[in-house]
Order: structure tokens, then C-alpha cells, then sequence
């Protein structure tokens, strides 16, 4: 209204007083109130998502997935409205459980479409070895491990005891991630001696994924889930070694106060007197050497027809540092893998 006052235009100001301050105000009837809600609740049943058994006919989805159709409108009151909202939560979480129970073949997997894969985290597991598979039997030489997938299901942090002289503990933490921590199309050289023993050096692939997991106290611990440069050792049936774990941020990364490892800042600008105080070294210079984390891999099944290997692998190794700033914390990953050997 001030702004129409000071351009003049009067006819403006009163239709703006009038939306502000209307002179008859009509209360709502109960005619427009069932109305009002009838079409509330006809909207969230054409909303409701629809899941059909043909999507994922022939795979293991279609025995987990629920199908869900559609109900056509009742009469809206307060009763059907909260009925309808305990119905999309139970929906909800019946799809959830049923995303998370997806186990699919590796040839059931090529098979899906990207529509068919897109929103229902089947994309972040691995393919899993069906059928009667056995123990590994291999005979000395040189092999290709291909198609190697890790898929974690558990991540821990070693911390403090909490009572006085008690030991470290790894204490359960939640995921803070989406479904994008799976390392996927690992590849490597797989070496099998005359005695059984077997050495495998990891080449190429997505071999590490950023992960973010918070403890019970609301603290967050960021770390880059990875098996870079593998090399382990072991026989047919367990093989494990040591694996680098790279900077969780680049060199070229600059912090709040624009100091970075490659460029940026020497210091913070905002302390001059202070810059090369003790306290502050580790915040102003930055440390983006790699670490070392260790993993160790059992052989559950083996299928020499097709080659496929699965099994359960632990790795433990240290989260971020903040670029040297702080130390870091020993996280224990835990979980599936399958290869493919040739």
C-alpha cells in the first residue's frame, strides 16, 4: 500500500486494502469442507505409486515386491484422511524392505531396463551365485578377476570405551549416505601357485566411493570406502592384504578459510599475528598423503561353469583427516563381494 500511495495510484490501494482487510469475511461451510476434502483425498489415491509384478517378471523382485493398486475415492472425514496416510506409510515401508531384499543373478541384472533399476537400489548391490556352486578349484596360473563387486553391509567406528580403562570398541553408527557406496567392475591379475596359493593385485575399476556415517553422538565421520592398489595373498578359500586409502580431499580443495595443499592461502588472513602459531600448523598446512587400510576376503561360492565367485569380505581403514587437521578414526566395513574369474 505505501508503494502505491507514493506512485499515486489510489484505485490500487484499495484493492490491496481490500486483500489485506476484507469488510465480509465468509466463514466455510460444511458443504465446501466435504468437498474440499473429498478432493484431497481423490488426489492422493491417483497419487499413490503403483507397483506391478510384471515389472520384474522372471527375477527374484517379483517374490519380495508387494503390488499395491489403486482404491477409488470413499467419502472423506477425518477417519478415511488418517486411514489413507497409515496406508501409504505401511506401503512405504513394505517397498523398502522389498528394495532392500533384491538378490539378482548377474545375467538377471543385465536383463533389467533402466526404468526398471531406476529409484529401487538394485543398482547399489551385487549380483549374487545361484544354483549348485562349490568350492573354488582352480589349477596354477594366471587368471582375470573381473566384474568384482563389493557391497557393504555394516559400517563401524572404533571408539573410546565409555567407562575408565575399558577397551576401544567398534560402536554401530547410521548411514548418511545414499545408495552409492557399492565399488563396482574391479579388475585385476589373479595368480594361482602349484601349492593353492594365491596372490591378487587389484588394476582398475570404481574402486572407491565417498561415504559419510554418524556416530550415536551426533558426531559425523566421513571416509573414502576403498580396496585401491589390493594386493593380497592367501589359498583359494581366504586371501587377504593390505590396500591404499587416497586423501579424502584433493590437494586443490580450500577450506572455509581459503587454505588449501596446491593453491590458496599460506594462512588464515584474518589472524595475521597469529598465522604461524603452533596450534594453527596443522589447519594451515595441508596433508593429502594416502593411508593404508587392510581387507581380507572368504570364498562362499564358486561356479565353474560360468566362473562366477561370491563370498563375505571385512576391511578396515582410516576415515578422513580433514587434510591432516585431525587424526583419524579406524571404520570397520563389512559385507558382500562377487567376481568373475577367467
Amino acid at each position: 500500500p505505501y508503494d502505491c500511495v507514493r506512485r499515486g495510484n489510489r484505485q490500487s490501494l484499495h484493492h490491496r486494502v481490500g486483500e489485506l482487510y476484507p469488510t465480509k469475511p465468509r466463514p466455510p461451510t460444511l458443504t465446501s469442507i466435504i468437498s474440499t476434502t473429498s478432493k484431497m483425498a481423490f488426489a492422493v489415491s491417483r497419487a499413490a505409486p503403483v507397483l506391478k509384478s510384471s515389472t520384474f517378471k522372471g527375477t527374484q523382485v517379483e517374490k519380495t515386491a508387494k503390488v499395491a493398486t489403486a482404491r477409488p475415492a470413499k467419502v472423506a472425514t477425518t477417519a478415511s484422511l488418517q486411514q489413507a496416510k497409515n496406508a501409504a506409510a505401511v506401503f512405504a515401508a513394505s517397498a523398502l524392505v522389498a528394495g532392500g531384499a533384491n538378490a539378482l543373478t548377474y545375467n538377471e541384472l543385465q536383463n533389467l531396463t533402466y526404468m526398471q533399476v531406476k529409484g529401487t537400489g538394485i543398482a547399489n548391490t551385487c549380483p549374487i551365485v545361484e544354483g549348485a556352486a562349490g568350492n573354488i578349484k582352480l589349477g596354477s596360473g594366471t587368471y582375470k578377476l573381473e566384474k568384482m563387486c563389493l557391497e557393504p553391509t555394516s559400517f563401524t567406528v572404533k571408539e573410546e570405551s565409555q567407562f575408565k580403562g575399558g577397551a576401544d570398541e567398534y560402536v554401530q553408527t547410521k548411514l548418511m549416505t545414499r545408495l552409492t557406496y557399492t565399488l563396482d567392475e574391479i579388475s585385476g591379475a589373479l595368480t594361482v601357485g602349484g601349492a593353492g596359493d594365491v596372490t591378487f593385485v587389484e588394476e582398475d575399476g570404481i574402486d572407491y566411493a565417498p561415504v559419510t556415517v554418524q556416530l550415536p553422538g551426533g558426531e559425523r565421520v566421513p571416509f573414502l570406502f576403498t580396496v585401491k592398489e589390493l594386493n593380497a595373498k592367501g589359498n583359494l578359500s581366504q586371501f587377504g592384504g593390505d590396500f591404499t586409502v587416497p586423501s579424502y580431499r584433493g590437494a586443490t580443495f580450500l577450506d572455509p578459510k581459503g587454505r588449501g595443499n596446491a593453491t590458496g592461502y599460506d594462512n588464515a588472513v584474518a589472524l595475521p599475528a597469529a598465522a604461524d602459531a603452533e596450534e594453527l600448523l596443522k589447519e594451515n598446512v595441508k596433508n593429502t598423503a594416502a593411508l593404508k587400510g587392510s581387507a581380507v576376503f572368504n570364498v562362499a561360492k564358486f561356479d565353474a561353469k560360468t566362473g562366477e565367485v561370491a563370498g563375505v569380505f571385512e576391511s578396515i581403514q582410516p576415515s578422513d583427516t580433514d587434510l591432516g587437521a585431525k587424526a583419524p578414526k579406524d571404520v570397520k566395513i563389512t559385507g558382500l563381494w562377487y567376481a568373475q574369474i577367467n
